[in-house]
């Protein structure tokens, strides 16, 4: 198994290229079942959770082309296999994504619940009512959605939670449903958006998308579209963090500024100085950071997956930060971890306090999920001496080629077997 040898050693200095974003990547890829046509994508992240998506549209007859390995070809005229298996689901939760779009195009759809998730629970209900409501038929039996509806019809769909991959397969479910479709209390994230402009690139009538009503209108069918994915703002966010705790000046390429305001002004308040143009951040960060505090709330609000980044920075800064956790109830397990190299961070329910020292030191730890995986490296970064990163298969799963990126700006990190 890989692991992550670091060794500190001073500022981050020069240009990191941001990859596609994991997180809208994942669901466009999913949208391809829409569509007898071919879908390009340009863009897609060269990520261990896109090679699963992949395995799995191809296990259900998807012809999947990629010479290039962020751009793919995906065309869904053959696909016969109505069935996400567990073997694949077990391994990446968004693959529940396939289920609107199977059951909105061939009225048939077989998906195995997704289990259990190390940072806490993330239930479909919302997924599973929200399409009852469009007419599915739907039935839970030895560990499998079986979904059926002759053509799903338009309806008013209020969730009881925001969930980004809920209000994306009700998205997908309703682009073919008959009649006009509303989804009430929808996520308002970024990746949202993303796929939404995909759909309507494919045919889709949908308005709405970045607040918290989208409408859509139902149409026949969808076709052939070229989309290119959004730059990871949590990947940008991360590398921003790092910059942070290392110190030192970096432009990120690739990214926008305005799909991370509420970071950047977290950032910005702990003392960095940051411009940003079209397609780019630069951040210069010089002296040791000013504890901030933060709540984690759905976006725009602060992001659970940059939760973690920011309380590794913490750990290090001036005075004492006040960290809650609104969205997943066990996304504290990298606390323990940071701990081992000499953070003071005290737990209570969903809240740490985290009280800055003036340097960490180098130690063996275990990435948990992957965020945690992050603010271990960003930690290392910063300490002093070697830090040994294991169970790095989780940072692979969202972070493409983190030790090149960050050994381009200077940083001493290798991947060790």
């Amino acid at each position: 198994m890989d692991k992550l040898k670091i060794t500190g050693n001073g500022p981050l200095e020069g240009e990191i290229t941001i990859s596609g974003a994991k997180n809208a990547a994942l669901p466009i890829l999913c949208a391809s079942l829409l569509t007898a046509d071919t879908l390009r994508l340009t863009n897609v992240p060269q990520l261990k959770d896109v090679m699963t998506t992949q395995k799995l549209l191809q296990g259900m007859g998807m012809r999947v082309m990629t010479d290039n390995v962020h751009e793919f070809e995906l065309t869904g005229a053959s696909v016969d296999k109505l069935v996400a298996p567990y073997e694949l689901v077990k391994t990446m939760r968004a693959s529940i994504l396939v289920l609107g779009p199977m059951l909105a195009r061939f009225g048939e759809a077989k998906v195995s619940l997704p289990g259990g998730c190390a940072i806490g629970a993330r239930p479909v209900e919302q997924h599973i009512k929200g399409m009852q409501a469009m007419g599915a038929e739907i039935t839970i039996e030895h560990g499998y959605i079986h979904a059926r509806a002759k053509r799903l019809k338009g309806a008013r769909i209020v969730t009881d939670m925001v969930t980004v991959t809920g209000t994306e397969n009700l998205l997908m479910a309703a682009v073919l449903a008959e009649g006009t479709s509303t989804i009430e209390n929808a996520a308002r994230e970024p990746e949202v958006v993303d796929l939404a402009e995909c759909l309507i690139k494919m045919g889709a009538k949908i308005s709405g998308h970045g607040t918290d009503t989208i409408t859509v209108e139902g149409v026949e069918r969808l076709y052939g579209a070229e989309h290119r994915v959004m730059p990871d703002r949590i990947e940008t966010g991360t590398f921003l963090c790092a910059v942070m705790a290392a110190k030192g000046k970096v432009v990120l390429r690739n990214t926008r500024a305005n799909i991370l305001d509420s970071v950047l002004d977290k950032l910005r308040e702990a003392g960095a100085y940051i411009e940003a143009g079209d397609g780019w951040i630069a951040i210069e960060m010089r002296q040791r950071p000013k504890a901030v505090s933060l709540r984690t709330e759905p976006y725009p609000a602060f992001p659970t997956d940059m939760q973690a980044q920011f309380m590794a920075m913490n750990a290090l800064a001036s005075g004492t930060g006040i960290i809650s956790e609104t969205i997943f109830e066990n996304r504290f397990m990298h606390v323990s971890e940071l701990a081992r190299m000499g953070a003071d961070i005290r737990i209570d329910s969903h809240t740490a306090v985290v009280t800055g020292v003036e340097r960490l030191s180098g130690a063996n730890v275990m990435a948990t999920d992957l965020r945690a995986s992050a603010s271990l490296v960003i930690a290392a970064l910063a300490a002093e001496g070697d830090t040994i990163v294991d169970r790095i298969y989780h940072l692979d799963r969202g972070y493409e080629h983190i030790e090149q990126k960050l050994g381009g700006v200077g940083a001493l990190i290798e991947r060790i077997q």
